[in-house]
């Protein structure tokens, strides 16, 4: 079987969604494809792949089709004798195309979340609309990690030569029955307090600010009602100025990065996502995958699985005040809370395991 030098091309080498499904992803491949990652900024990820022997380049830069970046990604691509590219996310494969084109490399774009979406202006979404569209023209497939996402890119565009490859996450990793840390005590949270969290890159797309107020107010009505926010991000600091001017950092919780991300969803009741748009998030299948109940949004990938009440419970977009009942609510039924945390594990063993995502990616990259 012949062996594929894949250049696998991400915005940022951050630990977020995308790049927790690129580590699995990079994990599970067989001895047939060999990958090169390329990340447009430093970070954790670039950091534990490197210490697992791939190969990291970082390239400096913020920008969408970003010409200046083209000579040394030529140069990566030559030195690496690299046979296919694949771009994770619209940023990464719009600093992609013109290198694809001239150097005759396909090109294969997986789209974590389409770049448009309902909170931006009409212009503004216009804009990444026709982004999308030319990433997509020029790329010789398509990758959509839900079947949602992709008929979103087919109403805002006409998306063609796309296929729905579902992400997935590392079973053994997240699994209730292992063992794990006292995270509550490294907190100082009680252990009957009723902890809801929110795990991710702080930033617009996930709505911290509506989880932080949320949380405040349930708190108000529920003094045990508590809450643990994780990552780091461009809203970082407004969050946290936010909790220390309203005083709150006796029920609000915040950590940067961290590894140990069972071990935190092991630490919480519900595990909660307000996000404005997402392509298939990779936190919330950790989260149900741990068994936890959670709270979402309904963004494409997140509506196709989560049945309301059954495997989760779903609230409106930027409405803290529901957002805040639906978590009191939670308190008050710790049997729902249960029962849909164990039918969200059972969700994600049966569909979402990350081995399988390698082997679809992998017989997809033999096409070429």
């Amino acid at each position: 079987m012949k062996t594929f030098k894949v250049l696998e091309v991400i915005r940022q080498g951050q630990v977020g969604g995308g790049e927790s499904h690129l580590i699995d992803l990079i994990s599970g491949f067989g001895p047939d494809v060999s990958p090169v990652v390329l990340a447009f900024t430093p970070g954790q990820m670039i950091d534990l792949l490197r210490e697992r022997g791939v190969k990291c380049f970082v390239i400096e830069t913020c920008s969408a089709f970003d010409l200046r970046v083209y000579r040394k990604i030529k140069e990566i691509i030559v030195s690496e004798k690299i046979h296919l590219i694949h771009a994770h996310g619209s940023r990464a494969a719009s600093n992609l195309i013109l290198t694809s084109l001239l150097l005759r490399i396909p090109m294969v774009y997986t789209v974590h979340g389409w770049s448009f979406h309902q909170d931006q202006s009409f212009y503004v979404k216009k804009l990444r609309i026709l982004s999308e569209k030319i990433i997509c023209a020029f790329s010789r497939k398509v990758i959509c990690v839900s079947e949602s996402n992709k008929i979103s890119g087919k109403k805002a565009f006409g998306l063609k030569k796309a296929v729905v490859i579902e992400n997935g996450i590392n079973l053994q990793k997240f699994n209730p029955n292992n063992s794990f840390k006292n995270i509550r005590n490294e907190f100082g949270i009680s252990s009957d307090d009723f902890v809801v969290g929110l795990f991710g890159r702080i930033t617009v797309q996930k709505d911290p600010i509506s989880f932080i107020k949320a949380i405040e107010a349930a708190n108000l009505k529920e003094k045990k009602i508590k809450g643990l926010l994780v990552g780091d991000g461009d809203l970082k600091k407004t969050v946290l100025d936010y909790i220390e001017e309203h005083k709150l950092n006796e029920i609000i919780y915040t950590t940067g990065f961290r590894n140990d991300i069972p071990d935190l969803l092991n630490a919480i009741d519900v595990f909660c996502l307000p996000s404005l748009w997402e392509g298939l998030s990779i936190a919330l299948l950790e989260a149900m995958a741990m068994e936890r109940a959670v709270l979402v949004t309904p963004t494409d990938g997140t509506s196709e699985i989560i049945t309301n009440k059954v495997n989760g419970t779903i609230t409106e977009f930027q409405n803290e005040k529901q957002l805040s009942e639906k978590i009191i609510d939670f308190f008050n039924n710790p049997d729902s809370v249960k029962s849909q945390g164990q039918n969200a594990r059972l969700m994600i063993l049966n569909r979402f395991d990350s081995s399988k995502v390698s082997v679809s990616v992998s017989e997809l990259y033999h096409h070429f």
